[in-house]
């Protein structure tokens, strides 16, 4: 499990996993169904990237997000699962 906490660990962790699963940026924009420039965007940690489409490419990669609040350990029973 990665801690993600800015949008270059975000575009790094994308860039990863679409890297382990052998899919091309291409590949994974029509997979997605988002532009080749988002992929490209999100993955070099553009700063304003789009959420919605963020978690939509992260979806379709088979990654999903969870949010825990500030100073609270990682072994509580929370975080909170945004999307499957």
């Amino acid at each position: 499990m990665a801690i993600v906490d800015d949008s270059t660990t975000l575009g790094a962790t994308v860039r990863a996993e679409r890297k382990r699963q052998r899919l091309t940026q291409e590949q994974l924009a029509t997979l997605a169904d988002v532009g080749v420039r988002f992929v490209r965007e999100l993955e070099t940690g553009k700063d304003t990237c789009r959420i919605g489409l963020a978690l939509q490419v992260m979806r379709s990669l088979g990654l999903s997000m969870s949010v825990m609040s500030r100073g609270m350990p990682p072994h509580e029973p929370y975080p909170r699962r945004l999307f499957a």
